[in-house]
């Protein structure tokens, strides 16, 4: 991803997301008050959020189980980035939709969270 993407902010930014109709973007706030939370998929999978960038996530025993470890920092599109310590990097946005907290990926795919 080109390094300007990373640094725009507001609903410009958000415009490079595959959004459908209701989607609304993390706010700031919900943003900054991610370390500490946890958000469980449908899939049994568990993103894990903790103070200083800590990330980790866990795959549900159906999906070989272990854990992946890295760090996350908040972009300036208001998407979450996550560098991992075997040299993965992803980028997701989440949005609230209809009651309901779901996870997009770059490519569009759609994870809604439990």
């Amino acid at each position: 991803m080109p390094l300007f993407l990373c640094l725009m902010a507001g609903s410009a930014a958000a415009d490079s997301w595959q959004l459908r109709p209701g989607d609304t973007p993390f706010a700031q706030a919900e943003l900054e008050a991610l370390p500490g939370q946890t958000f469980r998929f449908f899939d049994g999978g568990e993103s894990q959020y903790g103070g200083g960038g800590a990330y980790a996530y866990t795959y549900s025993a159906e999906n070989g189980g272990g854990t992946a470890w890295g760090s996350y920092r908040i972009a300036g599109d208001g998407s979450v980035c996550v560098d991992f310590i075997n040299g993965f990097s992803r980028c997701d946005l989440y949005v609230r939709n209809s009651g309901r907290v779901i996870l997009i990926t770059r490519q569009g795919e759609r994870f809604p969270v439990r």
